[in-house]
């Protein structure tokens, strides 16, 4: 093993004389928790195909949380399978922005 720098031993120090003090919300460290339980109970490999756009967005979301995207993608899924995720309604300026969707049986005249 390589011998630590002296940050590194600073920090050893600091932490084993109980100097230092976690600065994580209990938010971060759930969010954090559920990362790494559905992290450690992978026991499948499954090959999808999407979009190149798609999965740019998916890679600059796990960016922005902090993850690899491919968590991110297994946590989106099992979200969805344990009914614990949500569809975001649109807000009321969006919903009447998109166009009105008519009926077939209204197309006939």
């Amino acid at each position: 093993m390589k011998p630590h720098d002296p940050f590194e031993i600073e920090i050893l120090e600091a932490y084993e004389s109980g100097k230092l003090e976690s600065i994580a919300t209990k938010a971060e460290l759930a969010r954090l928790r559920e990362a790494a339980r559905a992290t450690a109970i992978k026991d499948r490999r499954v090959n999808i195909r999407m979009s190149a756009g798609d999965l740019r967005d998916i890679q600059v979301k796990a960016m922005q949380e902090g993850m690899p995207y491919q968590t991110l993608i297994a946590s989106v899924l099992h979200k969805y399978v344990t009914g614990r995720l949500e569809e975001r309604k649109p807000e009321p300026s969006q919903r009447s922005a998109e166009p009105k969707r008519r009926s077939p049986r209204n197309d006939r005249r």
